[in-house]
Parts: C-alpha cells; sequence; structure tokens
C-alpha cells in the first residue's frame, strides 16, 4: 500500500467508497485491479483508516464511471446560501427545517412541514432557516437565509415535482438505487396548481390527471389551453382508476355520485384545480345536482391519501380519489374512470439537469413498473411514453 496517504482523515471527508461499489456490482478485489491497487488497500479506505492519494482518488472514479466529487467529497461545514422562500415566512423563534432547490437560476427554500405529517418526520431537511437576507439594514422581501446542513451540490441536483401521485415518493427511491445519494421531492399539489407552479419556475415537473370532458382524452386538451409555447416535453407516469373511495363494506350503500346528495352522506373534497374536484363537479353536473346540496363539498384534503385517511378514520363518508389510495387503507372503491397521469418538464431540463434523467430512466424500469402496478389501480403500459401534445409527430 505505498500510494496511501498515512495521515488520519480529515472528519469532514464524506467517503462513499463502499456504496458506489456495491451498486455496481464490484468486489474490493475487482475494484482494486481496475485501480491499480490492493484489496487490502480498497478495505482501509472504505474503512476510513486513509485517504488516498489524487491519483488513486482518480482511478477510483475511473472505474466507478464518477467524479471524484461523487466518491469523496466536504462534510458541510454550515454553509450559508441565500434563496427565495416560498410562503408565509415563519413567526416563532424555532429554527425551521427546510428543502431546498434550484430550478433554473432560482434558489427555492420551502419548510419540510409543508410535505404533510409524515413525510415531516421522514425527509430530512437540506437546511435549517437562519431569517431573513438583509441588504445593507433592509430586509428582502422572501429572501432569506439557510444554513445548509447537506452538501450544496447534491442540494442543487434535487428533481423537484409538484403533483398529487404518491408514487413519486417511490420513484425518489428507486432514483437513489441507480445515483448514490440523488434524490427526488414531491410537493403535493392538484393538477391545476402543479401547473401552475411550472409555469412560476417552482419546479421542475407537474404531474397532472385532468379528462377533457367532450374528448374524454386525459391531458392533452388541458395543455393545449394552459401552456403557451411547445417548450414542454410530457411524459406518461402510469395510468389509474379514479372514482369514489367509501368505507370499508360501504355500509351507507353508496353506488353513483347522486348518493353525495343525501343528508346522511358527508364527503371530503379537494381543491379548486385537482383533477379529482373535477371529476366530481363534472358527475355532480350529469346529475343535475348543485354542489351545495353535497355535506362537506366545501371541506378540503390535500391530496388522495388524506381523502382515504380521513375516511378510514370514520370522519367522513365519501371523497374522490385512486383506487391505490383505497386499497392502501383497506376501503372500498367504486371505480368512475380511468386516467393517465402525465409529466410535464420543460425540454431544456431533459439535457441540463444532471438527475432528471435517471428520475426518467427509474419510471420506466420494470422492476418499478411491477412495484406500482403491485399497489394496485395502475396501468403502466404506457409508462415512459412521450405524448404529442402539439402536434408535431
Amino acid at each position: 500500500m505505498s500510494e496511501k496517504n498515512k495521515a488520519e482523515p480529515p472528519s469532514n471527508i464524506e467517503n462513499r467508497l463502499r456504496s458506489l461499489r456495491s451498486s455496481s456490482g464490484l468486489s474490493q478485489g475487482a475494484l482494486a485491479g481496475m485501480a491499480g491497487v490492493t484489496r487490502q488497500a480498497i478495505y482501509a479506505i472504505e474503512a476510513n483508516q486513509y485517504l488516498p492519494t489524487t491519483a488513486v482518488a482518480l482511478r477510483l472514479a475511473g472505474a466507478l464511471g464518477c467524479r471524484v466529487e461523487d466518491v469523496f467529497s466536504l462534510v458541510s461545514s454550515g454553509e450559508v446560501i441565500e434563496g427565495e422562500f416560498l410562503g408565509a415566512l415563519p413567526t416563532d423563534s424555532a429554527r425551521t427545517r427546510v428543502k431546498i432547490a434550484r430550478v433554473g437560476e432560482r434558489v427555492l427554500v420551502r419548510p419540510v412541514a409543508q410535505l404533510g405529517n409524515v413525510l415531516n418526520f421522514t425527509v430530512p431537511a437540506d437546511g435549517l432557516l437562519l431569517g431573513p437576507a438583509v441588504s445593507g439594514r433592509k430586509k428582502l422581501n422572501s429572501r432569506v437565509r439557510v444554513e445548509l446542513i447537506r452538501d450544496r451540490r447534491l442540494v442543487e441536483e434535487e428533481v423537484v415535482v409538484a403533483g398529487c401521485d404518491p408514487a413519486i415518493f417511490l420513484a425518489g427511491e428507486y432514483v437513489r438505487r441507480r445515483q448514490d445519494r440523488a434524490s427526488v421531492v414531491g410537493w403535493t399539489m392538484g393538477s391545476g396548481a402543479s401547473l401552475e407552479a411550472l409555469k412560476r419556475g417552482e419546479v421542475h415537473v407537474a404531474g397532472l390527471h385532468i379528462v377533457d370532458v367532450k374528448s374524454g382524452e386525459s391531458n392533452l386538451p388541458y395543455l393545449r389551453r394552459h401552456l403557451k409555447g411547445d417548450g414542454f416535453t410530457v411524459v406518461t407516469f402510469a395510468s389509474w382508476e379514479e372514482g369514489l373511495i367509501v368505507r370499508h363494506g360501504n355500509p351507507n350503500g353508496i353506488r353513483v355520485v347522486a348518493d353525495l346528495a343525501r343528508k346522511d352522506i358527508e364527503i371530503v373534497n379537494r381543491e379548486t384545480g385537482a383533477g379529482a374536484r373535477l371529476l366530481l363537479d363534472q358527475r355532480l353536473a350529469t346529475a343535475g345536482i348543485q354542489p351545495e346540496k353535497v355535506h362537506g363539498y366545501h371541506r378540503m384534503a390535500a391530496s388522495h391519501l388524506e381523502v382515504a385517511r380521513l375516511i378510514a378514520d370514520g370522519l367522513v363518508d365519501a371523497g374522490m380519489g385512486v383506487r391505490s389510495a383505497a386499497r392502501l387503507l383497506g376501503l372500498d372503491f367504486i371505480p368512475l374512470q380511468e386516467e393517465r397521469y402525465d409529466l410535464v418538464i420543460p425540454t431544456p431540463y431533459l439535457t441540463t439537469h444532471p438527475v432528471l434523467s435517471s428520475f426518467l430512466d427509474a419510471i420506466v424500469s420494470r422492476p418499478f413498473r411491477n412495484e406500482i402496478d403491485a399497489l394496485g389501480g395502475y396501468d403502466t403500459r404506457q409508462t415512459g411514453k412521450i405524448q404529442d401534445v402539439w402536434g408535431k409527430a
């Protein structure tokens, strides 16, 4: 081991050699042969007994097909950055945990708590909010200072997806398997809000499922009306069944949307612009029922899973959602229509974002498609298909 650096490795070096080697399917001996060192040297490097020389680090990265900084990098030393805070700034003194994203030239900051009660405790933060940014003696509106607790490069390479399909989080785990430490963050929004967030430059990807009443076509008519220009690529994530979620065993005997107007039925709705809300409104109109006749019409849930949770907890009797959410919580489901869930991506991001291609590769992979098929209510036969929105095919 003549090439080793005998000095103790600095405590601020993050060593990812073992995980990268394992994900590449290489043994210590195989990697040693490719890098021109002994197996014992690989063992010692992975055990953080010493750091390799620059030459060895370059050969290791070359053997693994990545950059040196993907293998060895500095642990965050509390670097402070500025960004745009989306939403109202917190007024309490606690240090708010935040996620950070680079979308185009913007650095955007959101509270982790906006991911919801469960994910707030399972998704690690990128940084801690320090307070408003200041220029001279003046606070800058919406700009904040954040202390990073994660490597800045990794933070800026996150893929940010707006939408309401909970399987996006599962896709993020598959991305991590393909590209060590890469991450996908899904912000739960209805279809209309997701597309507007994309147009404002706040996310990389927007998911939507809006069926056109006249043609029965998913998403494309809506996109033609609401997107200017053709600088977007539309990729199918999956198709799914949407319908009424009701309590286990359907004790209230709900069969059709018109039953929701009964005096003994309480529902939960989704926000204006959500695909589920649009479907409910369409079916109520077809049945000649005014929304005000439906108890709970103005009560909102933020996602399909929240709709299902409120029903499972016995707080409401029914709501519009997807079969997979009903199945997860052991609820009954009355299908109303099949919809395609598409992802809208500004075309330049396909070549400029370092992780987006891994995200798309992950969702078309057979293991991922098999897994979401197993969730129930999904059809992945068109997953990965590029939709011709503007008639360029």
